[in-house]
């Protein structure tokens, strides 16, 4: 996700520094950055009169977070759901950016905890939506901590890359991860159940409900492993009702993390 937020910060004529981990990964995330604004571009979807190549311009890319300018307004964390390896990242980047605006993309993971420790009036969850070029919502996750001036600015920014925002206080899953995966999980037990296929649980929400992609495919594209950790973590926050399906983790145990690895609920 991180080279799709790349990609609409870019579009919206902001200059962009992509932190990685080692050179070979930065130079990894430069290629998927590149991609994805040629893909935009195929297709007609850059703002007139611009191109990929122009927008890759305001593109740098650096090894380490040591190397993020220290007058950066805006940092936002990409990193895997792990709540230790979120705190490490921001903490990098508070001391190599002082003056930034942290964000995190976290789907599910308290902001106030990934605040402590860390300069709490800062801290704000950006959560963007895959693939980031395309869909339309920004969720804005405040905590206690977090001024209402701080969190003005930060919809300013979100709302100038054409995003609509929807403002959550912090609490486990926010809004739309505690009921897009409640609504998931079902639909596993569905299968599990052999209550239908899921070709046909996901053809009833598109059909019946409007969805415009239905909530197993939609686990296909999340990864199942992804959704997976979401689940195991709201149901420590939450209780037995996000209590994983035993289909869910079978598949996970096999790899079956959906498109990235060309298998889970469909085959891609």
């Amino acid at each position: 996700m991180g080279a799709g937020i790349a990609h609409v910060f870019l579009a919206a004529g902001g200059s962009v520094v992509l932190a990685e981990a080692g050179a070979e990964r930065a130079e990894a995330a430069r290629a998927a950055v590149a991609a994805s604004v040629g893909k935009a571009e195929d297709r007609g979807k850059l703002p007139d009169g611009t191109t990929a190549a122009a927008l890759l311009e305001r593109l740098a890319v650096v090894p380490d977070l040591a190397d993020l300018p220290a007058d950066a307004e805006l940092a936002v964390e990409a990193v895997p759901e792990d709540i230790a390896l979120k705190r490490g990242v921001l903490s990098r980047v508070a001391r190599a950016c002082p003056e930034a605006v942290l964000a995190s993309n976290t789907s599910s993971l308290s902001i106030g905890t990934l605040a402590e420790g860390l300069p709490g009036e800062r801290v704000v969850g950006m959560h963007f939506f895959n693939p980031v070029p395309v869909q339309a919502l920004v969720e804005l996750v405040h905590h206690a901590g977090l001024p209402a001036g701080v969190l003005a600015t930060v919809r300013g920014w979100a709302e100038a890359l054409g995003k609509t925002v929807i403002e959550v206080r912090d609490s486990p899953g926010f809004a739309t991860s505690r009921l897009g995966v409640a609504v998931g999980l079902e639909a596993i037990r569905m299968v599990e159940e052999g209550v239908a296929s899921p070709e046909d649980i996901d053809t009833g929400m598109r059909l019946g409900y409007a969805w415009p992609m239905g909530p197993l495919r939609l686990t296909d594209l999340v990864g199942l492993d992804v959704r997976l950790s979401i689940a195991e973590h709201l149901e420590r926050e939450l209780g037995p009702r996000f209590t994983p399906p035993a289909l869910l983790r079978e598949k996970v145990a096999r790899g079956e993390l959906g498109r990235k690895s060309g298998q889970g609920f469909f085959a891609w």
